[in-house]
């Protein structure tokens, strides 16, 4: 059994300790840089690898630098690697990532490949026989062929002005869990509470989940909210990752079988050991820290 997810890979070129953005003709020096693994779906599925998960990603990589970087990550990490395009464009997502005292700025490339038969089909095959996959817009037919074979799937958004249930209706049908933030998920059910859009997600959901950022995640199971706090021990740094941080602990405690409780501390603490470092994937778990860390918050289970 494995986890499995397609999704673009992203490399960051991290320029860090500047005093402000510079301005339009302007050159300014980092106190640090660093190039690295950016976010999305193969950052999740590192971070299992990480924590001894089997994982495979089907993504594009060409011949370039980047994609090698990439290919060297992945191997590190314990990644299988499934390559959906072979052409000579930069089929990655390259980002420069500016980081202020006040905030972040992005600038980012990418040469876009759209979606074909074939990738769909080199995307069930790599998927076929995975416990749980992490779904990617584009491949719903995809998903509903892993549904009926048993697949679990998440689904997890990015903000978007136009998000809502409307326009992503046939993926929050089917899947098993969907792991929006605070922002996402009132944008999404056009609510002004939290606990207001768990209770709409709950007409779709056994298991409702909203991120809530530093104050933790709010869960929904049988009609009962439940909050789930974060680790206070973790200082928080750069929170460029979080996200895909919970989502691979979320991801461990549901492959090995641990209940929806215990699950999201586990992501609560993946995603709190993120924050802890700048970029998404220098701060994180090992496997034995994990449970460590999980067995010393367990009260947090209390809500």
């Amino acid at each position: 059994m494995f986890v499995s997810g397609v999704g673009n890979t992203n490399i960051d070129l991290i320029f860090s300790g500047l005093p402000r953005i510079p301005n339009e003709g302007e050159e300014l020096y980092s106190e640090s840089f660093t190039l690295q693994m950016g976010g999305g779906i193969p950052a999740t599925l590192i971070n299992l690898g990480r924590l001894g998960v089997p994982t495979r990603i089907q993504t594009m990589l060409g011949s370039d630098m980047f994609s090698d970087f990439a290919r060297s990550v992945f191997a590190q990490s314990h990644v299988q690697p499934v390559n959906l395009y072979h052409g000579d464009k930069i089929p990655l997502n390259i980002t420069a990532v500016i980081l202020t005292p006040a905030d972040r700025t992005f600038v980012s490339f990418s040469d876009q490949i759209p979606i074909t038969d074939d990738m769909k089909q080199a995307v069930y095959e790599a998927s076929h026989g995975a416990r749980i996959v992490e779904m990617h817009l584009g491949y719903l037919d995809v998903y509903r062929t892993l549904k009926k074979e048993g697949t679990t799937l998440i689904f997890d958004t990015g903000w978007e002005d136009d998000l809502s249930l409307e326009k992503y209706i046939d993926y929050i049908e089917l899947a098993d869990y969907y792991t929006p933030n605070q922002k996402e998920a009132l944008k999404i059910t056009g609510t002004s509470t939290p606990a207001a859009a768990a209770n709409v997600l709950a007409d779709y959901f056994d298991h409702v989940i909203v991120k809530l950022d530093k104050d933790g995640c709010l869960i929904q199971e049988n009609g009962k909210n439940t909050l789930i706090p974060n680790i206070a021990e973790y200082v928080h740094q750069d929170s460029t990752g979080a996200g895909d941080a919970f989502l691979s602990g979320l991801i461990y405690g549901l492959y090995h079988g641990y209940n929806f409780k215990e699950s999201i501390l586990f992501g609560n603490i993946t995603g709190g050991k993120c924050i802890t470092g700048t970029g998404c994937l220098t701060a994180y778990c090992t496997e034995n820290e994990l449970l460590e860390t999980a067995e010393k918050y367990r009260s947090l289970l209390n809500g």
